[in-house]
């Protein structure tokens, strides 16, 4: 090998080096900042686990936190509307259920509807828009297509992937890997 090709190469690997240390340092920003938000999420769901432990027993509402006492009837009833207008607090207190958040529409629940929501689930609108593909598709796909018809509806891309999970471990919803992506497919005997 001669002092020109050893210096050639030597030039290549410093290159390509310098190219992966900086593909590296730009990977572990990205993953720090996706620690922090993920840190700030526990922080918050640690909250409204105690604050739902501590009043958990409340009937009366005369003994619940006063930003709850001058809640309307109708908005207790919804938590999607309540907890978009309050803290952590309102909706620990009100028993939100895991997609509270996911909806903020202004419409209020039907009269008589006893703390549910007049709007379909999640879970029950993706495995709609799932029965609609053949083909595996992935979470990001499905939230854009649930939000071009459900403008209404605003899950977080967490929330999407977390109700995908939550259905592939009732066995509605089969995931395939494919490299670094997660796909999802209706399973054949939920398909509607």
């Amino acid at each position: 090998m001669t002092s020109e090709s050893a210096a050639a190469l030597r030039s290549r690997y410093v290159e390509q080096a310098a190219s992966d240390l900086e593909e590296n340092r730009r990977r572990q920003q990205e993953l720090a900042q996706q620690l922090s938000v993920l840190k700030q999420e526990e922080a918050l769901l640690g909250e409204i686990l105690s604050l739902a432990e501590r009043y958990e027993g409340f009937a009366d509402a005369s003994r619940l936190p006063e930003q709850l006492q001058d809640e309307s009837v109708d908005t207790k009833a919804k938590p999607e509307a309540a907890g978009a207008r309050h803290s952590a607090p309102a909706k620990a207190a009100s028993k939100a259920a895991p997609s509270a958040g996911t909806a903020k529409s202004g419409a209020h629940a039907k009269p008589g509807a006893k703390g549910k929501s007049s709007q379909p689930l999640l879970g029950d609108l993706l495995l709609g828009l799932l029965g609609r593909h053949e083909e595996p598709r992935l979470a990001k796909e499905l939230r854009d297509e649930l939000l071009a018809e459900h403008p209404d509806r605003n899950p977080t891309p967490q929330v999407v992937r977390n109700t995908l999970e939550s259905l592939v471990a009732k066995g509605s919803v089969r995931r395939h890997k494919q490299q670094r992506s997660v796909m999802y497919s209706l399973v054949v005997s939920a398909r509607r």
